[in-house]
C-alpha cells in the first residue's frame, strides 16, 4: 500500500452525485441476489402465515443486519484492495485461508444443488414444462454467460432481476389487503413462544447474513477496480442493494403473508413458496398470484446466477489464478460450477427440507466468516482501523449468527447424529467453532502484546 494511500482517510469520502452512484452501483446487488433467494422467501412466509404480524420487527432487523455486514465486508475489500482469500494468506496464514474456501466452497457448492433444483421446479410450476429439462437448460445459460461475459453478465443480471422481483413484490402489496394497526404491533420486539417461533426468528435473520454473502464481497469490487476513493459509491452500493431492495423484499412478502396467509383455512405448517403463491389465488385473486408466482420465479434464477460465481472466486485466488475471465483456468471453473449445478434438478426429495439443510450448513460457517473479517480490520491488514461503532455491528452480528448456528445444530442435526450428512454437519460446526475460538484468543493475546492487531 503506497504513502499516499495510508495517508488517505476512506471514511472522509462520503460525498458523491447520488445519480452518478446509481448508475455505477453493482457488486452489492449481487449479494442482494444471493439474500433476496427462496430461503429468505421460505423464511418470511412461515412467520407470517404461522404468527401474524408477531415477526415484522425481525424482518425489519434482518435487512439492517444484512447490510451491516456487506458494509464490514466492503471495508475489507476496500481498505486492502485485494479478495479475501489472499488477505487471510498473508495476514493469519495459509491453514486459515483454506479453511475460509473450504467453509465457503461447501456451503455454496451444496446451495447451488439445492436452489437449482428449487428454480427448475419453480420454471416446471410456471410453464408445465418437465422441471429436469429445466434445470439442464439454465444450467447451459449459466455456463455461456458466465464463461462468455463474466463478471459483467452476472451483475446486470443481479440488478435487472432483483429490480423486477422488487417491484412485483411490492405490487402485491396493493393487491392485497394489508391490516396498518395490526402491522404497527408486529413493531414490538417480541419472540412467539415455544422453539418454533424462535427458529422463524433465527432464519429469517439467517437469509440476511450468511457467509457467501460475506466472502464474495471483495472480488466483485475488485472485478469493477473498485478502491479506497470509491468509498462514497460502495456505501450507497450496500446502502441501496441490503437496506433498499433486500428490505423491501422482504417486507413485502413478510406483509402479504401476515395480511392473507395467516387465516384458519391455510395450514402454515404446509406452506411453501410454490404452495403459499397457489393459495393466494382463490384467496385475493389470481392477480395477486401470479405477481407473486413470476416474483418468486426471479428471485430463485437471480439466487442461482449470484451463487454460482462465489466458489470459483475463492478457489481461484487460493490457487493464484486470476479471477475473471482473462484466465482460461478461472473460465473453465466458472463454466464447469455452472454446468455441475445442473444436477440438482435430478436431486430427489421435498425442496424445503433440503433448502433447512443448506441454511444450517451455511449458518455454521457464517460465524467465523465475521470472526476473520473482525480480526483483519483490527489488524494490520488495514491503514485505517475499525470504528468503535463499525466494531460494535460486527460483534452483533457475530453474536446472532452465532446463535442461529447454535440453534440449527441443536434442533436439526444433533437429533440425527449417527446418520452420515448430520453427523458431517456437526463435525463441520465444531471444527469453525473452535477456530473462531482460537481466532478470539489469538487476538485478545496480540491486542494485549501490542503487535500485530489494533
Amino acid at each position: 500500500m503506497s504513502a499516499d494511500r495510508e495517508k488517505f482517510n476512506v471514511t472522509s469520502v462520503l460525498e458523491g452525485n447520488w445519480r452518478a452512484y446509481l448508475s455505477n452501483m453493482g457488486p452489492s446487488w449481487v449479494a442482494g441476489a444471493i439474500a433476496a433467494g427462496p430461503a429468505t422467501m421460505a423464511s418470511v412466509i412461515t412467520a407470517g402465515a404461522t404468527f401474524g404480524y408477531t415477526l415484522l420487527w425481525i424482518v425489519i432487523l434482518s435487512a439492517v443486519l444484512g447490510a451491516s455486514a456487506q458494509y464490514l465486508a466492503m471495508r475489507l475489500g476496500l481498505l486492502t484492495e485485494a479478495g479475501i482469500v489472499t488477505v487471510v494468506e498473508h495476514h493469519l496464514g495459509e491453514s486459515w485461508a483454506w479453511l475460509l474456501v473450504i467453509d465457503t466452497v461447501l456451503a455454496a457448492g451444496l446451495a447451488q444443488l439445492v436452489i437449482m433444483k428449487g428454480v427448475a421446479d419453480i420454471s416446471a410450476t410456471v410453464t408445465g414444462i418437465d422441471a429436469r429439462v429445466w434445470g439442464i437448460t439454465w444450467a447451459v445459460v449459466l455456463a455461456l454467460g458466465l464463461a462468455g461475459r463474466g463478471y459483467q453478465f452476472i451483475e446486470l443480471f443481479a440488478k435487472l432481476l432483483v429490480t423486477a422481483v422488487v417491484v412485483a413484490f411490492f405490487a402485491s402489496l396493493f393487491v392485497v389487503p394489508i391490516d396498518p394497526i395490526g402491522a404497527a404491533t408486529g413493531l414490538i420486539p417480541r419472540i412467539p413462544a415455544g422453539v418454533d417461533g424462535a427458529l422463524v426468528a433465527a432464519g429469517i435473520l439467517g437469509g440476511a447474513v450468511h457467509i457467501t454473502l460475506i466472502t464474495m464481497h471483495s472480488y466483485t469490487m475488485r472485478a469493477r477496480d473498485w478502491t479506497a476513493q470509491d468509498y462514497g459509491l460502495a456505501t450507497f452500493d450496500v446502502g441501496t442493494s441490503m437496506l433498499v431492495a433486500f428490505g423491501i423484499y422482504s417486507l413485502a412478502i413478510f406483509l402479504v403473508a401476515a395480511g392473507v396467509l395467516h387465516s384458519p383455512t391455510v395450514e402454515a405448517s404446509e406452506l411453501s413458496v410454490v404452495a403459499a403463491a397457489q393459495a393466494l389465488g382463490p384467496l385475493v385473486g389470481t392477480n395477486a398470484k401470479w405477481l407473486f408466482l413470476l416474483g418468486l420465479w426471479g428471485a430463485a434464477v437471480s439466487t442461482l446466477g449470484g451463487n454460482t460465481i462465489v466458489p470459483p472466486y475463492l478457489v481461484a485466488d487460493k490457487l493464484g489464478w486470476g479471477t475473471d475471465i482473462s484466465d482460461t483456468r478461472y473460465r473453465a471453473l466458472l463454466a464447469a460450477v455452472a454446468l455441475l449445478s445442473g444436477v440438482g434438478a435430478f436431486v430427489g426429495g421435498a425442496f424445503f427440507p433440503l433448502l433447512v439443510l443448506v441454511l444450517a450448513f451455511g449458518l455454521v460457517g457464517t460465524p467465523f466468516a465475521i470472526a476473520v473479517v473482525l480480526y483483519l480490520l483490527n489488524s494490520d491488514a488495514v491503514a485505517e482501523p475499525n470504528s468503535t461503532l463499525a466494531n460494535l455491528g460486527g460483534i452483533i452480528l457475530l453474536a446472532i449468527t452465532a446463535i442461529i448456528a447454535g440453534n440449527f445444530v441443536r434442533s436439526r442435526v444433533l437429533p440425527d447424529i449417527g446418520d452420515p450428512i448430520p453427523t458431517f454437519v456437526a463435525v463441520f460446526a465444531a471444527l469453525l467453532g473452535v477456530a473462531t475460538l482460537v481466532l478470539l484468543v489469538k487476538y485478545v493475546r496480540e491486542t494485549a502484546s501490542g503487535t500485530p492487531s489494533r
